[in-house]
């Protein structure tokens, strides 16, 4: 019996939820939820990013991402730089950068607990298949 499209996708969105819910409550003795650290993560690779920028890179509106990022500025976590012109870019505080780093140590052990169980082999395929399913046609 050939495995559905449908069966395909609702599996790729069960693991994401599944590592969605444990990110999260793993994050929280770290003051932080997953979209705030994948915002920190996002930053961190792209120093200067636009809220624009970190908007599409976390799949939040731009409305969200202004929030979000106002109230890391409040809590320290990111700060405000000036760009060229008036662009407003984005860099993580010396706070955001640990608790970056910390959130990562997270995502690995959450990661582990599901895609650790397969073998090398099995990830690398997985992960060529699922850039192959991403592509642009």
């Amino acid at each position: 019996m050939t495995t559905s499209l449908q069966q395909v996708g609702l599996a790729v969105k069960r693991l994401q939820w599944r590592h969605h819910r444990e990110m999260n409550r793993r994050l929280t003795p770290l003051g932080l939820s997953l979209v705030q650290w994948d915002t920190l993560r996002h930053l961190d690779a792209n120093p200067g990013a636009s809220l624009h920028q970190l908007a599409e890179l976390t799949f939040q509106t731009d409305q969200s991402m202004g929030e979000l990022a106002k109230r890391m500025v409040d809590r320290g976590l990111i700060e405000r730089v000036d760009g060229a012109g008036r662009k407003v870019q984005h860099q993580l505080t010396p706070t955001g950068y640990e608790l970056r780093r910390a959130g990562g140590e997270v995502a690995d052990s959450v990661l582990a607990d599901t895609l650790g169980h397969l073998s090398a082999g099995e990830r690398d395929t997985l992960h060529e298949l699922l850039v192959k399913a991403t592509a642009d046609s």
